[in-house]
């Protein structure tokens, strides 16, 4: 079915009656010199997918301003002192998108190219991510702009503690609970809940989630957004009619997310062609055995020079004849430079926000199945939604649990999305957006403005 073009925020307009409309446009073509800047900005592609759902939805006005921006966004600078002794000032933001539907919640993310549209993105994507999988959370996300890879544990310990004792007033089991996002893990998720439990003098283990497990954690909450990939991977095949054993996969990105969802893959029978990292790609028409180079990663810190697939240059590993694709690292990995070159079947998005609007538009005439990152990779949310809920209630999960769980929820929103595109006529991108802003907008009416 030919979908409508999306429309970027400079081409919104107001409607005779004076209410907030949108102009339905094509996407102008791409420079000869690749994807221009807009393109690439997080937060207007965030924007103008929010007002298309909205358009699609008739969300009225008033309600339309109140979802599409954030609740609140701060900024923090952070002075720390380095291990040399000298001063550092690092600039921390964070970003609440909507509590309608319960606390905030989303990771915080150390590295340099943070930003605050970005951040903003990443907050709006928690809020319908949540909505879509039914879980009583809003959105947010935080970051730090630093490189976490050159600072001692001693310097981003002294970071860490600053930032959220900056956030203090803002965060909290009701209020907004971070989690682990790129360039974070579980360590810091530990400093965190500890400089909080710090100033309120007692053990709050649920203001964040991903923290190891003797300290609150939650059994399979480190793997959970691999496994939700997987998860929505099966539920795919099964709507295409086409069998799981011996489905090629390429998996783009081998870190968290990607090591996962390529391990669980492997183990239910899928055969992974293809890994791209940043530091190079691997393929292997015949499948890759992810075990083994999960063995081979531990020992030499990257995949590359593994025996058991050739060499390959990340881009190439990518547009490489595949069933199914993960981009499973960061944003716009998939753009107009680069969507036609594609030969998947399925893109499974692994990482928040790595298709660009006019790399969508390509992907649709090709007929690519998209399951869009606020359905594929919320895998992630869910289980720390768990953990939240195990923490306020003192009474933890076998990780069996967690994964019934999670598979039920996972597999329960698939369809919602399917169903609303059919339904609506839409792709599911945008069904998932309309299904969640439909959610977030019907709390908000329940709820009323507070005056």
């Amino acid at each position: 079915m030919a979908q409508e073009s999306l429309t970027t925020p400079t081409e919104r307009m107001a409607t005779a009656d004076g209410k907030l409309g949108a102009k339905v446009v094509s996407q102008p073509e791409q420079p000869a010199g690749g994807p221009t800047e807009e393109e690439l900005n997080p937060w207007i592609t965030q924007e103008s997918r929010f007002d298309f759902a909205a358009k699609k939805l008739n969300l009225d006005d008033g309600m339309w301003k109140v979802l599409r921006e954030p609740t609140r966004e701060i900024i923090v600078h952070i002075p720390v002192q380095m291990d040399d002794g000298k001063i550092e000032v690092f600039t921390g933001y964070r970003v609440q998108h909507s509590m309608a539907r319960g606390p905030a919640k989303g990771g915080v993310r150390y590295a340099k190219n943070v930003s605050l549209d970005e951040v903003r993105a990443l907050a709006s994507w928690m809020t319908w991510k949540c909505a879509v999988v039914n879980i009583p959370f809003g959105g947010a996300k935080g970051g730090v702009i630093c490189d976490p890879h050159s600072m001692s544990q001693g310097e981003l310990e002294r970071m860490t503690r600053r930032y959220t004792a900056e956030l203090m007033e803002f965060i909290g089991p009701e209020k907004d609970v971070p989690a682990p996002d790129m360039g974070t893990n579980e360590q810091i998720m530990a400093w965190m809940m500890d400089t909080y439990s710090m100033h309120q003098r007692q053990t709050v283990t649920s203001v964040v989630t991903g923290k190891p497990l003797n300290i609150g954690g939650s059994r399979g909450r480190l793997q959970a957004t691999g496994h939700g990939i997987s998860v929505v991977c099966d539920c795919a095949l099964q709507f295409l009619a086409m069998p799981a054993k011996g489905c090629r996969v390429v998996i783009q990105g081998f870190g968290n997310v990607g090591s996962n969802t390529a391990r669980l893959l492997f183990e239910k029978g899928y055969t992974i062609t293809g890994v791209a990292e940043y530091d190079g790609g691997l393929w292997n028409e015949q499948g890759i055995d992810i075990s083994a180079l999960l063995r081979h990663r531990a020992e030499l810190g990257t995949i590359t020079g593994f025996a058991g697939a050739q060499a390959a240059e990340s881009p190439d590993v990518i547009t490489r004849e595949c069933d199914i694709l993960v981009p499973a690292a960061t944003e716009n990995v998939i753009t107009s430079a680069n969507a036609a070159e594609l030969k998947c079947r399925i893109l499974c998005e692994g990482a928040n926000g790595p298709t660009t609007i006019p790399a969508d538009e390509i992907l649709a005439d090709k007929g690519v199945l998209v399951l869009p990152d606020i359905l594929a990779n919320a895998g992630g949310v869910t289980a720390s939604y768990f953990e939240w809920v195990q923490d306020r209630m003192g009474y933890f999960w076998t990780e069996a649990e967690v994964n019934e769980r999670l598979d039920r929820i996972m597999t329960d929103s698939f369809h919602d999305v399917i169903s609303y595109a059919q339904t609506h006529g839409v792709n599911n991108r945008i069904a998932a957006y309309m299904l969640a802003i439909d959610r977030v907008a019907y709390t908000t009416r329940q709820r009323g403005m507070y005056a």
